[in-house]
C-alpha cells in the first residue's frame, strides 16, 4: 500500500507542473486522495466485508467528487487531474501510468451480471468529459479525446476523437500525456476532403461543358484541366475548419 501512495505522488510531481510538494498533493489533490481511499475500499471489497466498502466509496464521492466503486481494479501510478465528476464502475480496469481528466466516465452498459466496464491498458490518456462504455478494451499507448465517446475496443498507439469515437492510428509515435488537446479533426478533414471532391467535379464539368461548346462550334478542344477550388474560400467552411489548418493543408499539398 505505502509503494503504491508513492507512485500516486511520484507520478502526480511528473506530470502536473503545478504539483510543488508532497504535503500540497496530500492536502489539497482530489485525485489522490480518492485514489488512496480508494485502495483502502478495494482491499476492504476483496475481504468480501459487506457495506463498509461502499460506505468510504460514497464517503470519497463526498469529499472529492470522485466516485470510483471499490470493486474497480486500478494499477499504480495514476494521475486522476482535477477530478470533478470522474465514475468509474465496479468492474473497470485501469492499468499503469493512465492519466484521467475532469469528467471522465468508465462506464458499464447493460444490466448483466459480470464484466460490463471498460479495460484501460498502461499510458492510457483519457481527456476531460470522455465517456468510455461497455466492456471494452483500450490498448496502451491511447489517447482518448476531450468529448469523446468510446464504445468499441481500440488498438494501442491509438488516437481515438468524436462521437461516437474514432479512431487515428498513430502507432510507434510517442505520446505527451499533457498534450491531450494536440489532436486531430477527423470531422473538419474530412469535410475538407469532400470540399476537395467537390471541386475537383464542378471544375470537370465546366470544362466539359465548354469543350462540347467548342465542339458545337467546329472548333479544336482544348484538353481538360481542372482549374483552383474556390469553394474552399467560403466563410461557413473556413470558420469550421479554422483558416489555419486549411492554409497549413494547402502548403503541404
Amino acid at each position: 500500500m505505502i509503494k503504491t501512495i508513492k507512485s500516486d505522488l511520484a507520478i502526480i510531481r511528473e506530470r502536473d507542473p503545478a504539483a510543488r510538494g508532497f504535503l500540497e498533493i496530500l492536502l489539497c489533490y482530489p485525485g489522490f486522495q480518492a485514489l488512496a481511499l480508494h485502495r483502502i475500499s478495494h482491499s476492504l471489497w476483496k475481504l468480501e466485508l459487506p457495506l463498509i466498502p461502499r460506505l468510504i466509496s460514497q464517503i470519497t464521492r463526498s469529499l472529492t467528487g470522485i466516485e470510483i466503486h471499490p470493486g474497480a481494479r486500478i494499477g499504480t501510478g495514476v494521475f486522476i487531474d482535477h477530478g470533478m465528476g470522474v465514475v468509474i464502475g465496479e468492474t473497470a480496469e485501469i492499468g499503469n501510468r493512465c492519466l484521467l481528466y475532469q469528467g471522465v466516465t468508465l462506464g458499464g452498459t447493460g444490466k448483466d451480471h459480470g464484466k460490463r466496464h471498460p479495460t484501460l491498458a498502461e499510458n492510457v490518456v483519457v481527456g476531460a468529459g470522455a465517456k468510455v462504455l461497455g466492456a471494452i478494451s483500450v490498448g496502451a499507448n491511447t489517447r482518448i479525446g476531450a468529448g469523446s465517446v468510446v464504445v468499441r475496443n481500440v488498438k494501442a498507439d491509438s488516437t481515438v476523437v468524436g462521437i461516437p469515437g474514432r479512431v487515428v492510428h498513430q502507432s510507434g509515435t510517442r505520446i505527451n500525456p499533457l498534450a491531450h488537446s494536440a489532436l486531430p479533426d477527423a470531422e473538419a478533414n474530412v469535410i475538407r476532403n469532400l470540399m476537395e471532391r467537390i471541386d475537383l467535379l464542378e471544375n470537370q464539368v465546366i470544362a466539359l461543358h465548354s469543350s462540347l461548346s467548342d465542339i458545337q462550334k467546329g472548333k479544336k478542344t482544348e484538353k481538360i484541366i481542372p482549374g483552383k477550388s474556390q469553394s474552399l474560400k467560403d466563410r461557413e467552411i473556413i470558420e469550421f475548419i479554422g483558416d489555419s489548418k486549411l492554409n497549413n493543408n494547402e502548403e503541404n499539398i
